[in-house]
């Protein structure tokens, strides 16, 4: 029989986590015996060692079979760079399947470069909406949904936000969180990062931040604000902040000094979850990192208008708080009064998204609508 042959895509560093157990599903079921094969593109949208490479060696994905090194100033370079390296790809490997995960500019570019070539595309993490059109990452969900074909949802909102824009039931499969899975898979490998003993740092003795959005961080009167809040209401705890690129030139630029906010490089994924893990909190502006103190059940606080990932709020642990500091401040002052709110997982985030997904791309006998 032949196997049906997935191109599955990554570019940033949010991807790797949910193609990781993905991979690794296609090659323990074909390790069994099952039709399917897979070939795996990096656009090359992040090409930073500590934001690449170290995840696909701590996350055990293989070497890509091609890295298009599709790089760009500006958000249309960098999406027409992508769509014409990728097109050549397809032409030379044409697949019977496309999938695509989360909601990067590489998600969008290879689905559109997917469907002029009349291939089919999955969508993991389909959905999901913040509605906030300032996002690029929501342009991105928008068009790749507007042209998928298939949608691997995380939870039922997501899913009921593709049937309100027309879409079938039959073309959406509710197969949970394969950054959950991820997540689960990688929790007994956690370590410590090399700078635990050289801070003091001890079990829920300390606060996590992660900051990069423009909102945040590319005005100076906000992120002095910000720091200022964290660097009071912290009290005695140390805060770690693995700063991003983006953040660390802005905080030079605003002549940004800090005390007890610890600044250190990107982390690992294995070390920067160890460190989420054991801590008090997360401030955070990611949606990612918010699924993952939901699971590990960790007090967060997005630093945020609105969310795409509404259920870390009404079932886990995180709040969205706007961007006002003052709210920060209030909710600081609960986390380390311990009154923080009690969190759940959401159904399905159980580690097991990955066998649903290839569960699903088999029963779509998708070679059959290729011959």
């Amino acid at each position: 029989m032949q196997p049906t042959i997935v191109t599955i895509v990554a570019g940033a560093r949010p991807n790797f986590m949910k193609i990781a157990p993905i991979i690794a599903e296609i090659e323990r079921v074909r390790q069994q015996g099952a039709p399917i094969a897979y070939r795996l593109v990096h656009t090359g949208q992040h090409y930073d060692g500590k934001m690449s490479d170290s995840f696909f060696e701590q996350l055990g994905i293989p070497e890509p079979h091609v890295n298009l090194g599709a790089r760009g100033a500006t958000q249309a370079e960098q999406t027409a760079a992508i769509m014409v390296s990728f097109e050549k790809d397809l032409l030379e490997n044409r697949p019977h399947l496309v999938l695509v995960v989360g909601d990067v500019t590489s998600t969008m570019a290879c689905a559109i470069a997917a469907q002029k070539l009349c291939i089919p595309v999955a969508h993991v993490e389909a959905g999901i909406r913040s509605g906030d059109w300032t996002m690029p990452e929501e342009i991105n969900r928008i068009v790749t949904d507007s042209i998928t074909n298939y949608f691997f949802t995380t939870t039922e909102m997501a899913g009921e936000a593709l049937r309100k824009t027309g879409v079938e039931d039959h073309r959406i499969f509710f197969v949970g969180n394969t950054m959950i899975d991820t997540l689960l898979r990688q929790m007994p490998h956690f370590r410590q990062p090399p700078f635990w003993d050289t801070f003091g740092l001890m079990p829920r003795q300390y606060l996590v931040l992660t900051l990069h959005r423009p909102s945040n961080v590319d005005s100076e009167d906000q992120l002095k604000a910000l720091f200022e809040v964290i660097e009071r209401d912290s009290r005695t705890l140390p805060v770690i902040f693995p700063a991003h690129p983006r953040t660390t030139k802005n905080m030079e630029r605003f002549g940004i000094r800090l005390n007890n906010v610890k600044v250190v490089e990107p982390m690992g994924y294995l070390e920067f979850n160890y460190l989420v893990q054991h801590a008090k909190g997360v401030i955070t502006d990611s949606g990612g990192v918010t699924e993952e103190t939901t699971v590990m059940d960790v007090p967060c606080m997005t630093i945020r208008e609105n969310t795409e990932r509404p259920e870390t709020c009404t079932m886990g642990t995180n709040e969205l708080l706007g961007t006002r500091p003052e709210a920060l401040e209030a909710a600081m002052n609960r986390l380390l009064k311990d009154a923080w709110k009690k969190g759940s997982i959401p159904p399905r985030w159980d580690g097991h998204a990955a066998e649903r997904i290839v569960e699903a791309i088999l029963s779509l006998n998708l070679t059959a609508s290729h011959a």
